[in-house]
């Protein structure tokens, strides 16, 4: 099991009390700034407690664009920050194809702790889906995120970010780069996780898996920035 850096997060041995869970944290912060400093501290629910440090949000606050995922990975998790991983690189460059500056988006997570699973064998650490109960406890976060970029288009990364928003019988599948009618912003739209397309079986997959998840994203800048 990999060790945990030795600043893994400023409250780490704080005590797990109702204090420092998120609608208690969230009612005192009124900018991105002060949100994400109060979430260093959440503990609503266990992940905290083996996950690196707690993994906000990052763009402009004006930003027209929200692109929602599941949670932190492993490099996430490290690093402080979301989508600097694989999957975080696949989606740059999807953005940039699909003539998106990163200026014009706020990337965040549905959960903002990492969870995962030690490898049977070596020291990786491996991606465990969030349960319902971790998602819910963590909503208060999120929600105050959109509520303070008020982006134009709310861009959901897989099923876990869907059908956290957009209700548990949302399907991907389906529905994927269609726009859907939500009161959480204008234009909300569901697409796949970039991760899922570093899971192609080969070359030609994947392939076809980014210029799909680039055509979804184009779509997306036009909701921006609709021709004349």
């Amino acid at each position: 099991m990999r060790a945990l850096p030795k600043g893994r997060s400023q409250a780490a041995n704080a005590k797990n009390s109702p204090h420092t869970a998120g609608p208690f944290l969230v009612k005192g912060a009124s900018s991105l700034a002060s949100l994400r400093r109060a979430a260093r501290d959440c503990r609503a629910c266990d992940l905290w407690k083996n996950a690196t440090q707690t993994v906000f949000g990052e763009g402009s606050p004006n930003a027209p664009i929200m692109i929602i995922g599941e949670q932190p990975g492993d490099q996430e998790d490290l690093a402080g920050q979301p989508f600097v991983g694989p999957a975080g690189r696949i989606l740059n460059e999807a953005l940039h194809q699909a003539g998106i500056q990163r200026d014009e988006v706020y990337v965040t997570n549905v959960v903002k702790h990492f969870k995962w699973t030690p490898a049977e064998r070596g020291k990786r650490r491996i991606h465990k889906k969030p349960r319902y109960s971790e998602i819910n406890a963590c909503r208060p976060w999120l929600d105050a995120e959109i509520n303070l970029v008020k982006p134009q288009v709310l861009v959901c990364l897989g099923a876990t970010a869907a059908q956290a928003l957009l209700g548990r019988n949302f399907s991907v599948t389906r529905q994927r780069g269609e726009a859907v009618e939500s009161s959480l912003a204008p234009h909300v739209v569901a697409t796949v996780h970039p991760s899922s397309i570093l899971r192609a079986p080969d070359h030609a997959t994947r392939e076809l898996q980014m210029k799909e998840f680039i055509r979804d994203l184009t779509k997306i800048a036009r909701l921006v920035r609709p021709p004349k």
